[in-house]
């Protein structure tokens, strides 16, 4: 996924970037408002992680305003408010989860993949796909009794076609949801990442469309 994260805090978005990275997601951070909006007007994004108080605005009123402009994109709230009522204005605002500060790490990725799975329409973690059986909450994969296991970036692109079977990814579009701005990529990247997947799920588990793009096939 590609994933905006709007936290002024040197520390914790340091922290948080650098989890949700290692989960195999691309990561845009930004510390101000102002560029959050600039980067949305630039980018579609799978998911937004927004502070509250920014240094140059609030982050209820951001998302109001995102809402209101038909922008669905889901958002995670991330704050120090741990008050019933700031929690209750940030889910009427439009938010779809809410995370009191200090959190646990671990619990930001559950909530991240337990976001992203309700979008998909499949609120579901565990799949069936020929003769694999995916469960997307521990991000395990099973043949038989054999255990598979795949990087975080090969796990970001199997989930990106998981997500939306029968749905048509142009190259550029897998890069843009796996790296952030300024990651350098090398023009084989997806290609190579495409064949591991082939090598450990099965030949057959993405399909290419010459000259269009790729899309989830069979196991």
């Amino acid at each position: 996924m590609r994933v905006l994260l709007v936290e002024d805090s040197a520390d914790l978005g340091q922290a948080v970037r650098e989890q949700i990275a290692e989960d195999g997601h691309a990561v845009d951070w930004v510390q101000r408002l102002e560029h959050a909006a600039l980067s949305v007007r630039s980018t579609a994004y799978d998911l937004i992680l927004l502070d509250l108080m920014l240094p140059d605005g609030g982050g209820i009123d951001f998302l109001r305003k995102r809402r209101a402009a038909g922008d669905a994109t889901p958002v995670i709230i991330l704050t120090a408010r741990d008050q019933l009522s700031d929690r209750i204005a940030g889910l009427n605002a439009g938010a779809d989860d809410y995370l009191v500060k200090p959190f646990d790490l671990s619990e930001l990725s559950a909530r991240v993949a337990a976001v992203a799975r309700r979008y998909s329409g499949n609120p579901n973690p565990q799949i069936e796909l020929g003769g694999l059986r995916i469960d997307l909450s521990h991000r395990t994969i099973q043949r038989g009794a054999a255990m598979i296991d795949l990087t975080a970036r090969e796990w970001a692109l199997f989930e990106t076609f998981l997500q939306r079977p029968g749905a048509l990814f142009s190259k550029a579009q897998l890069e843009e949801r796996l790296y952030e701005f300024g990651a350098e990529i090398e023009s084989n990247t997806i290609e190579v990442h495409i064949s591991h997947l082939r090598k450990k799920l099965g030949f057959r588990i993405v399909e290419t469309m010459r000259g269009v793009g790729y899309r989830l096939g069979t196991a």
